[in-house]
């Protein structure tokens, strides 16, 4: 029996002959993390620049969080939802008390939680608004990314999600993004229950809206009794400077959807806030998982966040964020590969000039990792800069260093 390998060829063949191949990797086999770095199996070091999609914002095996890993699970780890157990209700109410909402629905993909504040948001368009059976509309947004089970790339305008996967569910009207009279337009119509936007489109290559959009999302949703789901899976928990993107405007989501961070990379943990009204629509039986709200992830997900309140990883976010930036903005000053630097907190993305359908920004990123740097593009020639939020502003700059030695001699 194989049970590890040796050389990074040696696991790239053995995920290339028995695994799926619905991934294209940057071709480095990663065994250890701490902090903001990965080894590679020969023992290489990396700049962790893409922090597992925003899921590593506490660094790599936080040692507070490892700890409340490996002590909850000497003592018990699964008990499904047919039973109570001493860690569930402690940690609603730390996730409840911490984003100030009245109920909180753990799940463990982002997917499943975005699958859950839809069908959240439908029975509530039924059962609260009045909306006539299988007639309810949820409005999203074009190049939004919620997941890929085929209930979420029903709203997707990405081909690379939808061709080939059809049929798609209906109940979905798509808007542009950033578009107030678009958004104003789709939720008068009566049998709209939900809105459902990400505060920056991480995924479509850190999309940031312009000021003021997501206050009238938030306004609209109000006048024409709508809620506004936010999927904050990516831009969540201190990500973007704050501890939630939606804080910049002084948003507050009716349904709110985090995952990623919430176990700092730990396990898959996804929880859906609301509060009572929206919440108790759902019944017994309705909706539920064998593995949500597990101790073990109770357990783990007060103790990441915990590590973002102690260690003010969005204050980090905020001030770093702005250093990174500068950094970037005057490299594009010096050379013509860069067309545009955009984000908030430390999520954020060059633009190389190039076409999406070229491999500059692939080999832009080839080159980052032999320097010792890893990223990935997204969307052809889009560069995702997103470190863990324990970064520090030597070692900021020592990436922007980096960054700037490749592009430059690219």
């Amino acid at each position: 029996m194989v049970d590890t390998v040796t050389t990074s060829q040696e696991a790239i063949a053995l995920e290339d002959k028995f695994g799926a191949h619905n991934y294209h990797p940057i071709p480095v086999v990663l065994n250890r993390g701490e902090g903001v770095f990965l080894w590679d199996v020969e023992g290489k070091r990396y700049f962790d620049f893409l922090s597992a999609y925003s899921a590593v914002n506490q660094g790599h095996c936080h040692p507070q969080i490892i700890n409340a890993l490996i002590n909850q699970a000497k003592e018990l780890t699964l008990t499904s939802r047919a039973f109570y157990n001493d860690k569930l209700g402690v940690a609603e109410k730390y996730v409840c008390d911490t984003f100030g909402y009245q109920k909180a629905l753990f799940m463990n993909s982002g997917a499943e939680a975005n699958e859950t504040a839809i069908k959240l948001a439908r029975k509530w368009g039924y059962t609260k608004k009045g909306i006539a059976e299988n007639q309810a509309v949820i409005v999203a947004v074009k190049k939004n990314f919620h997941g890929r089970t085929t209930t979420i790339i029903s709203a997707s305008t990405d081909p690379s999600a939808t061709k080939h996967f059809g049929p798609f569910m209906p109940g979905f009207n798509i808007v542009d993004y950033d578009d107030v009279s678009a958004l104003e337009k789709a939720l008068s119509h009566p049998n709209v229950c939900g809105l459902w936007i990400e505060p920056i489109q991480g995924e479509a290559g850190v999309y940031v809206p312009h000021d003021g959009y997501l206050k009238a999302a938030e306004k609209l949703c109000r006048q024409y009794n709508v809620l506004l789901m936010m999927d904050e899976i990516q831009t969540g928990i201190a990500r973007t400077g704050k501890m939630l993107a939606s804080d910049h405007e002084d948003v507050r989501a009716d349904i709110l959807i985090l995952g990623k961070a919430l176990s700092g990379g730990v396990l898959p943990i996804s929880v859906v806030l609301a509060d009572d009204e929206i919440m108790l629509v759902i019944k017994p039986g309705e909706h539920g998982s064998t593995f949500g709200g597990n101790p073990l992830a109770a357990a783990v997900v007060m103790a990441a966040l915990q590590v973002v309140k102690d260690e003010k990883l969005a204050e980090n976010a905020e001030r770093l964020g702005k250093v990174f930036r500068a950094r970037m903005t005057d490299l594009m000053k010096r050379t013509n590969k860069i067309t545009l630097v955009r984000g908030k907190g430390l999520l954020n993305a060059i633009v190389i000039n190039d076409s999406p359908q070229s491999e500059t920004a692939w080999n832009i990123c080839m080159s980052f990792a032999e320097h010792g740097l890893l990223a990935k593009p997204t969307h052809g020639n889009i560069i995702r800069l997103a470190p863990p939020l324990v970064i520090t502003e030597e070692q900021i700059h020592e990436c922007c260093d980096i960054i700037e030695k490749v592009i430059l001699n690219h």
